[in-house]
């Protein structure tokens, strides 16, 4: 299968599903992930075009960590919407470019505007990818209307799992992907006195308890027409 996992900022998907991603990749399945924002807004001290490179190149190397293609639409922080035509023909030709069989993205009541801009703009474009006429400038054949699943939020709250992946066999690497985002995990660790990296493992470690294995990643299907399967897509 091919996967495509669509995230808001360069760290929020190593924190809600890289574990998953990774159980994908080494099963043979080829993973795409695709921030939207750039995450220029994402630090106290460092500048915004300094940080949006640094960023990038910091979800860069969380996907080679997992052996994942890595995809950018370049939105800045707190300007991510839906209803940006520009950032839906961006992402249109990401999901061109995955072919996904199955899609991955933020939950549609989560905390922040951004994530949930990201969901309702993954929606939009997933379908308008799918629509020859969309794009008559796309070189990339059209894509398949597919499936939705959304990750779990920030810490699980307000997040109820339908399905769970037992991530027990990835969690370091999913670990270890997030650990490439020196200028979060470390600011958080320096001047906020939070490990980051624990509090990731502690919510896997929780949807491992709720799950009967020792780690693992909730999940919701998207409920909506043309996104339901009688599969099990999920690893």
């Amino acid at each position: 299968m091919n996967i495509l996992a669509i995230g808001c900022h360069p760290d929020d998907l190593e924190i809600g599903c890289y574990g998953t991603l990774a159980k994908y990749v080494q099963m043979g399945h080829k993973v795409s992930v695709c921030h939207v924002a750039n995450g220029n807004l994402g630090h106290v001290e460092i500048m915004q075009d300094e940080l949006r490179k640094i960023r990038f190149e910091e979800a860069q190397a969380a996907a080679e960590v997992i052996g994942a293609t890595h995809y950018s639409v370049d939105a800045n922080d707190l300007y991510v919407t839906a209803e940006d035509d520009g950032l839906i023909t961006r992402l249109a030709k990401v999901v061109r470019q995955a072919q996904p069989d199955l899609i991955i993205t933020h939950y549609e009541s989560d905390y922040m505007n951004d994530h949930v801009q990201t969901y309702q703009s993954a929606m939009r474009a997933s379908f308008a990818a799918s629509l020859p006429h969309f794009d008559l400038t796309a070189q990339e054949p059209v894509a398949g209307t597919c499936p939705i699943y959304h990750m779990d939020t920030l810490s699980g709250l307000g997040f109820i799992p339908t399905e769970y992946v037992d991530i027990s066999d990835t969690i370091e690497l999913k670990l270890k992907a997030l650990a490439c985002h020196h200028s979060q995990i470390d600011w958080m660790r320096e001047h906020d006195h939070i490990d980051f990296l624990d509090f990731v493992r502690s919510c896997a470690k929780i949807r491992g308890y709720q799950s009967g294995v020792a780690y693992a990643e909730g999940f919701r299907a998207n409920i909506n027409y043309l996104r339901m399967t009688t599969k099990r897509l999920l690893p």
